[in-house]
């Protein structure tokens, strides 16, 4: 069989493993040194282990059988996970990530950053430390155990998860001598017996010299499956506590490990098996599919309407049926693109440990709304401003601990996240508790580079100043330094997804950068306009005003181009028809000029009629044609038309042809 076709799925899970393991890392880090965090990051790195060892990465499960050792002798209680080992820990997930990505991407692994966070694993495993508390399930104190006796009981629906109990005896038996016996007090008549359930238990017995860790390896992917008991037989005792297991009754085996464990519940897998993994490509097509029946029942609803409501009663009605339907289908589908922003959330606590730590502050990070949910697609292209955002907040934003002692602040400085819902939006927030933003600092940076400003700026115009490319009021730039560093990217990022940021700040008391984004790329809320024989949909988020020009308002310079007066500002005013280089009307309407605002930019489109507001499902032409200047997509009317989605930021001032049919 060619296991390369389980590869995707692997990495897949072992990204997921990785970022489970630095969470949980992190958790641990803060405090929260509970018995199931330490099991949720060594559950991850054994998985990786386990997987990594079935496709040959060998670089990858030797490091994670490094990593999984030092886990379990803190799961054992045989170890405090200090600073020391967190930091070692947490930089062998950063090289595993690496490894990972060389196994599945190719490339040359990072051989000293390898040999780095092995040395430093191994130092930690052979130090003194590993032996700060004593391990319960040797009861017999220092004293090295004689044997170790072992009860299995396997639940019937073993079999039915893909683990086979000869496996794990087999995998004892490379350690040394098992005297096995089985129980079948649980086999049933031959009549009734069902090849797919677990019928049998066993009584094990196995050299004391065997490692406890290899013991609990052999059984870590039954652990929650099973009635297991594992118990050191000293060097004084022939025969464990529990004597009467071999002759129990089913049931009777005690479902117990060493005091300074817990066996993880099946209860704490629900959501994981209540859960699929699906191609994005697949749920891709699936919404496209529901897009093209939602555009199918406009059609059928626009047709319906010239129809008799009396002789057509029932048919109308299941019309309205079907509306509802697809309306509800539509919703439902869409969801499954929706994730929630704890996606991207989940990578900064780790950003802000570092950045603290090479900055010398104190820095505490509050997150807030990680459940709320948006766009796969949408998460994944506002990572990147969030990053600007987090570094500008921590290096620019925050004071030093003694600057904020000084002004009678927590030394410690607070980064705050938070998601939330409004209306048809996402609002993310990122907030710092520092200095804020110096507005006459900015003013004079400002006008040393010559910006516009207006007379008597607000605060709000004042700090959009630092959207401006290169702007920085840093006296010196670092790679971090400067609140105005990435921030003309996070801008134009955002604006890219029809998006709107803005920033709230008061001096001595903190900055926050607000981030409006639409839930999803797929849909957009649109105002539909008519040129000519043509629609066209402006998106909503762009379009500022519309009024229908006086003769005054017009002017022309230049030879050819036109400008509006819109009160006390010059427009570049488009006229959609020449822009495309449709066919002139002969008798078109008295014009409209629509303004609106991208990138920064505004400008009128001159058109003949506003048809209304609606929503639409966006089609990339790009991919289904080829790109043209000013449009950004399209869209199927409910009537089977074409209408084209314009992109006021790509609109040229000369006219540019277009070639698409309807």
């Amino acid at each position: 069989m060619d296991i390369t076709q389980f590869h995707a799925a692997f990495f897949e899970e072992s990204r997921e493993g990785l970022q489970a393991m630095e969470a949980g890392l992190l958790r641990l880090e803060s405090g929260e040194t509970d018995s199931e965090t330490i099991n949720v990051v060594f559950r991850a790195a054994h998985s990786i282990k386990g997987g990594a060892a079935t496709f040959g990465f060998r670089a990858v499960s030797d490091l994670t059988h490094l990593l999984e050792t030092l886990l379990d002798e803190a799961r054992a209680g045989r170890r405090t996970l200090d600073s020391a080992a967190t930091d070692a820990l947490l930089a062998s997930v950063d090289v595993l990530g690496g490894l990972l990505a060389v196994a599945e991407h190719g490339g040359e692994i990072d051989a000293a950053g390898l040999e780095r966070v092995r040395s430093g694993l191994e130092c930690l495993l052979s130090g003194e430390a590993a032996t700060t508390a004593p391990d319960t399930a040797d009861a017999a104190g220092d004293e090295a155990p004689a044997r170790w006796h072992i009860g299995f009981r396997p639940e019937p629906s073993l079999f039915m998860t893909g683990n086979d109990p000869l496996r794990i005896l087999r995998e004892l038996g490379t350690h040394g001598e098992v005297e096995a016996t089985c129980l079948d007090d649980r086999l049933p008549r031959f009549n009734e017996l069902d090849p797919f359930e677990a019928h049998l238990a066993w009584d094990l017995m196995l050299p004391g010299g065997v490692p406890r860790a290899a013991i609990d390896e052999a059984f870590a992917w039954v652990e929650d499956q099973c009635e297991l008991s594992i118990e050191a037989v000293s060097q004084d005792r022939k025969s464990p506590v529990p004597d009467a297991v071999a002759d129990a009754p089913s049931g009777a085996v005690a479902k117990t490990r060493a005091a300074t464990e817990t066996v993880p519940s099946r209860a704490a897998n629900a959501d994981a098996d209540s859960s699929i993994r699906v191609a994005v490509a697949k749920v891709d097509a699936l919404i496209n599919l529901v897009g093209e029946l939602v555009i199918t029942q406009a059609m059928l609803r626009q047709r319906s309407e010239s129809l008799d409501p009396v002789q057509n009663e029932a048919l109308l009605t299941g019309l309205s049926q079907l509306d509802r339907n697809t309306r509800d289908l539509q919703e439902a589908v869409m969801s499954v693109r929706m994730l929630p922003v704890e996606f991207a959330f989940s990578r900064f606590p780790r950003m802000v440990r570092d950045l603290a730590a090479r900055l010398d502050k104190k820095v505490r990070l509050k997150t807030q709304g990680e459940a709320t949910e948006l766009d796969k697609g949408v998460i994944e292209k506002i990572v990147d401003p969030l990053v600007h955002l987090m570094r500008n907040a921590i290096d620019h934003g925050l004071e030093m601990p003694a600057e904020r002692r000084a002004a009678g602040k927590d030394e410690t400085g607070t980064i705050s996240m938070s998601a939330a819902h409004q209306g048809g939006h996402i609002i993310i927030e990122v907030g710092d508790d520092g200095k804020g933003l110096d507005r006459e600092r900015i003013l004079r940076k400002a006008a040393e580079r010559e910006l516009p400003v207006p007379e008597n700026p607000t605060d709000a115009q004042v700090w959009d100043l630092v959207f401006h490319p290169g702007f920085s009021t840093a006296d010196a730039l670092t790679d971090l330094s400067g609140r105005g560093v990435g921030m003309d990217v996070v801008k134009s990022n955002i604006v890219a997804l029809g998006g709107q940021v803005e920033i709230r700040s008061a001096k001595g008391v903190g900055t926050t950068v607000s981030i409006k984004l639409p839930l999803t790329l797929a849909i957009l809320d649109g105002m539909s306009v008519a040129v000519g024989e043509e629609v066209f949909i402006l998106p909503l988020n762009m379009v500022v005003e519309s009024l229908q020009p006086e003769a005054g308002q017009v002017r022309t310079i230049a030879g050819d181009t036109r400008v509006l007066r819109v009160r006390d500002e010059y427009l570049p005013l488009v006229n959609l028809r020449k822009q495309y280089k449709l066919t002139d009307a002969a008798d078109a309407a008295t014009p409209i000029a629509v303004v609106v605002e991208s990138n920064g930019r505004r400008l009128a489109l001159e058109v003949d009629e506003l048809l209304g507001q609606q929503q639409v499902v966006v089609k990339n032409l790009e991919t289904n044609y080829r790109r043209i200047p000013g449009i950004s997509g399209a869209t199927i009317l409910g009537d089977g038309r074409v209408a084209l989605i314009v992109d006021a930021g790509g609109i040229n001032t000369a006219p540019v042809p277009l070639a698409v049919a309807a």
